[in-house]
């Protein structure tokens, strides 16, 4: 059997089939068990058998009567007698009709495993879990934590669901606004932490940014008409994007401006312009959209000499007020400097700098090395490339602040 299109398969309608079977079962955790199950029976039949004309119906049909076991187990069995009568229905004629029989509730599981009373990595954990069929050893290898460490975390997430009385529903619309916030926020947290890991060996999580683009693409498809989704989604395609020039074949992180355009997903960004387009004509941009701007600028320039660098400030300047946070006034003082004011965005970065606001931030002092090395100041930049290496978490990131490190040495020891 082919492992790889079963493995789709798996992320693909793993959550689907959770979200059918949460109500019927009777909690996330035997939900996903019951989906599990079905899973394995196809793992166990599919290789002598052949894989079925429509896999996902098979999985359907095995997960509804799997369930069925399962409550016919359950103690209160005559207070789900007419939920066994539905299930128990002989199927549809034919497999679309056994599918359209099947809802797809994966907002009302999202919104679940997002809920503020969970903590925010118990939604990410959760979220990857459920809604992108990451195995346990998978979480917790993002997670960095041992196995057993993030099965008990799993468990006491769900436990806390069942017991807190957490709905299994798509909020009310007085809270909407803010529970949807949570779940973008999570996809969000999700998506960067495979595009630039925090830790490890590894310098991108193609698989976390795989999934996070999963998470954006169901709410898309469940709230067409969020322009925030759009947007977040935009986002996350047009970085994506990138993905094959980011990384050189020995690991090491390739800069923006030195990357090979050619190899960017022209239709990946293509889907991120047509979905950032959509979004900005539905009203007032909000943060994702914004950012999904900035990086639709870099998109749209055939080399990095061709970016428009002014328009790019400006766009961090909206951020700023939308979102005033650290960090985008460093992105801001970036491009000031980019657009042709070095010195004052070293000036900006500076003062940063002397806030502490973002005292162990390793991007800190890597921005303002890079700006350094551009105005001549090697000795200078080496010394900030040391201080966002001794910051740096992710070994790919270190090596790399080392080799700039010692290149901005080397040039500062010949001859002017």
């Amino acid at each position: 059997m082919d492992v790889d299109a079963f493995t789709a398969l798996y992320r693909a309608e793993f959550s689907r089939l959770v979200a059918g079977l949460v109500s019927a079962v009777g909690g996330l955790q035997a939900a996903e068990e019951t989906a599990q199950e079905a899973f394995e029976a196809a793992l166990t039949q599919w290789p002598s058998a052949g894989w079925p004309p429509h896999p996902r119906a098979w999985l359907i049909r095995t997960a509804r009567h799997k369930a069925l076991d399962r409550v016919r187990r359950r103690a209160n069995f005559e207070g789900k007698r007419a939920e066994l009568q539905t299930m128990a229905e002989p199927p549809a004629d034919d497999d679309a009709s056994e599918e359209r029989l099947f809802p797809d509730e994966r907002l009302k599981l999202l919104f679940t495993c997002c809920h503020p009373a969970l903590s925010m990595e118990a939604r990410v954990a959760l979220s990857l879990r459920t809604l992108c069929g990451l195995t346990t050893e998978e979480i917790a290898r993002a997670f960095l934590v041992p196995v057993s460490t993030m099965a008990q975390r799993l468990v006491r997430a769900q436990q806390k669901i069942q017991t807190a009385g957490i709905p299994y529903r798509v909020p009310s619309e007085a809270v909407l606004p803010d529970r949807v916030e949570a779940v973008l926020a999570v996809t969000y947290l999700v998506f960067n932490e495979g595009y630039a890991a925090s830790s490890g060996e590894e310098r991108v999580r193609l698989d976390l940014c795989d999934q996070a683009i999963r998470l954006g693409r169901t709410m898309a498809e469940l709230m067409p008409r969020r322009r925030d989704v759009q947007g977040l989604l935009a986002l996350m395609l047009l970085h994506d994007s990138r993905r094959r020039a980011r990384v050189g074949p020995g690991g090491e992180a390739i800069l923006l401006g030195e990357q090979d355009r050619s190899r960017w997903d022209r239709k990946q960004i293509d889907e991120g312009l047509e979905l950032l387009e959509q979004a900005l004509s539905a009203g007032p941009p909000g943060a994702y959209e914004l950012q999904a701007a900035i990086a639709a600028v870099h998109a749209r320039a055939a080399t990095a000499a061709e970016t428009d660098w002014a328009q790019i400030a400006a766009l961090y300047a909206l951020l700023a007020r939308v979102q005033p946070t650290p960090v985008v006034e460093l992105n801001r003082a970036v491009a000031v400097a980019m657009a042709g004011a070095l010195e004052h965005g070293l000036q900006l970065i500076e003062a940063l700098d002397r806030s502490g606001d973002l005292k162990t931030y390793a991007a800190l002092p890597a921005a303002k090395a890079d700006l350094l090395w551009r105005s001549g100041r090697y000795r200078a930049a080496a010394a900030e490339y040391d201080r966002a290496r001794a910051l740096a978490a992710s070994t790919p990131e270190q090596r790399f602040l080392e080799r700039r490190a010692a290149e901005a040495r080397r040039r500062a020891s010949q001859p002017s």
